[in-house]
Parts: structure tokens; sequence; C-alpha cells
């Protein structure tokens, strides 16, 4: 490639001059050249108090449903004070705007759809730290030999096998979904004709 068929498509001389010395400049710790952050000043992001955090906690529950604790720690990484944060979350507890019973249902009637057994819902609910009491009358209303029947229906269809690797396949299958060993074993020993 020469230089009379491709024109220069950056002047990097005439750049050097407009913008002064290079030497000079990062002595002073700016660079015209380059794109670094050590010239720009830092700007702190402002806290959050009083009515602008009200407001942020009432956008935040908008959007989604928030335990308690989780609902503290998203409001406290942006407000002033930790106290201010944990008085305003209790309030809006108090009015119904946040209620661990909600967000508990919901975990629920979440896990449940996407197949997982009570073990599995109650770690659900630890990860949010709500007490797993708060829907203990409707797990208990919920059926879960037949719950882990349809998924093992699903997943290996409706032979009751007699090979011990294909058992403990299906076992183990089910205990990661969160059902407990006497549920496990109704489940995959029951035969199409015990409806």
């Amino acid at each position: 490639m020469s230089d009379a068929k491709f024109n220069k498509i950056i002047d990097y001389d005439a750049l050097k001059q407009a913008y002064g010395d290079t030497e000079a400049a990062t002595a002073s710790g700016y660079d015209a050249l380059s794109f670094s952050d050590t010239q720009k000043p830092k700007t702190e992001r402002s806290l959050l108090k009083g009515s602008r955090l009200r407001s942020y906690a009432f956008a935040v529950l908008t959007r989604k449903e928030y335990s308690k604790a989780e609902l503290i720690e998203k409001l406290a990484l942006y407000a002033e004070s930790r106290d201010e944060v944990i008085e305003l979350v209790e309030e809006l507890a108090t009015q119904h705007y946040q209620s661990d019973q909600r967000v508990a249902e919901t975990v629920l009637s979440s896990q449940k759809r996407k197949g997982k057994g009570p073990a599995r819902i109650k770690l659900a609910l630890k990860n949010k730290k709500i007490d797993s009491d708060l829907i203990l009358e409707e797990m208990q209303e919920i059926d879960w030999a037949e719950q882990a029947y349809q998924l093992k229906l699903k997943k290996y269809g409706l032979e009751v096998t007699k090979d011990p690797k294909l058992k403990a396949k299906q076992i183990r299958f089910l205990q990661y979904r969160g059902f407990d060993l006497d549920t496990i074993f109704k489940a995959i020993s029951r035969r199409e004709d015990d409806e």
C-alpha cells in the first residue's frame, strides 16, 4: 500500500498540535488521544432520603413483589440511613403495599408450576428470607404424590420400571425436584390403573 493511493484517515500530528503536546498532557494526567477516566472528576451519587426514598420504594414495588428483607436490602443500597429504610418498609407493610404473604403465595404457585416439590419450595422461601409457615396451610392442601407422579409421567412415561439403574435415575430426578422419599416411591411404583 502506498501513501499516494490511500490518504491518511486521521492526521495524528495535526491532532497533537490542536490539543497540545502529548508529553506535557500525559504528565498532567490528561491524554487527549486516549479515553482514560483519569481526568474526569468522579461524581458521587446522591443518597436518597425522605420523600425521594419513599418514591423509589414505590417504584421498586410496582415492578415486582419483594419480601421485607429483600426490599430493605434493595433500598439500603441507595438510602442515607438504614434505620429510615427499615421504618419505611415497616410502614409499607402495615399499609399492605408490601406483603410477605403475597410473596410467599407467588413463590408457591411459581415453583409448583415449575414442578418443584415441598423441599425446593421451602428453600426458595428461605432464599427470599420468608417464613414458610405463611403458606403451610396451602402446602398441606396440595397432593404432592400426584405432582410427583405427573412429573414422572412427563419425563419417563407410564411404564413402571424394574431396572434398578432407571429406578435410581427416577428417584434422583424427583429428589432433586424437592420431593420426599415416600412420595417418590409412591410416584414411581404407581401404575396407570391405580388411578
